[in-house]
């Protein structure tokens, strides 16, 4: 079994300048899915900038009934440049989730944010279009790449 396989890789959100505004991934649909994993990469956090990642759930497709994830709130410190946040979904109550990052106070950057749906119903999964390629290599040997 490999992770490649049975995961599905999206750009949820892509790389937005320095700001103070709350920025909202996209919409996911978990139907086929346990689980997602949102990673969100930062880029130059300024001094005082309270910024953070948290997930969002609801029964329409395109979130107009989007709630917050009870405890799903993250907090990255000012001080933290180029670094990530991770946050774990594990069945969510509702059929459609999306990244929140929040953004206050002071300017901060968002790289990206990555989400990895698994735990598919179903398998093999496709990877989303965001996706520009991937290989698997099973007990590859040496040479050349």
């Amino acid at each position: 079994m490999t992770l490649a396989r049975n995961v599905r890789t999206i750009r949820v959100l892509n790389a937005v300048a320095a700001g103070q505004t709350d920025q909202n991934g996209a919409v996911l649909d978990m139907a086929n899915f346990d689980g997602v994993m949102f990673i969100a990469a930062f880029g130059t956090l300024a001094t005082g900038a309270v910024t953070g990642l948290k997930a969002q759930q609801g029964q329409e497709a395109n979130l107009a009934d989007a709630a917050d994830l009870a405890g799903s709130a993250l907090d990255i410190a000012a001080s933290d440049d180029n670094r990530l946040l991770v946050l774990d979904i594990f069945r969510p109550a509702e059929r459609y989730v999306r990244a929140v990052v929040t953004r206050g106070t002071a300017d901060a950057v968002i790289d990206c944010v990555i989400a990895i749906q698994y735990g598919p119903r179903r398998g093999p999964v496709s990877q989303d279009a965001t996706v520009a390629g991937y290989e698997t290599h099973v007990s590859p040997a040496e040479g050349t790449a």
